[in-house]
């Protein structure tokens, strides 16, 4: 399934989430392809980013990742850097963006 999510970046911490999102733990990597990620890309736009995910199931993926330790300390960094973050909650389950045109 593909699934596209949007969150903001804070205007002033542009280029530490660029430079954190060139240090991706390689642990993290692993632990999202694990839980059924094939694909993660980020788009931004000013301080708007997209997300687009091909999993076999988002809320599955999500639930795997909230408990992760790994995953919670990235969560963490990113909480510093974010203002509207991903919700890897069951909530977040609810949380992809609605298909509004499609080829």
């Amino acid at each position: 399934m593909r699934v596209a999510l949007h969150t903001r970046v804070m205007a002033d911490r542009i280029t530490d989430y660029e430079q954190a999102h060139r240090e991706v733990p390689e642990e993290l990597v692993t632990a999202i392809r694990a839980a059924g990620a094939t694909e993660w890309t980020i788009w931004r736009s000013g301080i708007d980013l997209f997300h687009l995910l091909e999993v076999e199931d988002y809320p599955k993926l999500i639930a795997e990742l909230n408990e992760l330790p790994v995953n919670v300390a990235w969560q963490e960094r990113m909480a510093q850097i974010l203002d509207v973050v991903h919700d890897y909650s069951a909530d977040g389950a609810g949380a992809p963006l609605p298909v509004v045109w499609q080829l």
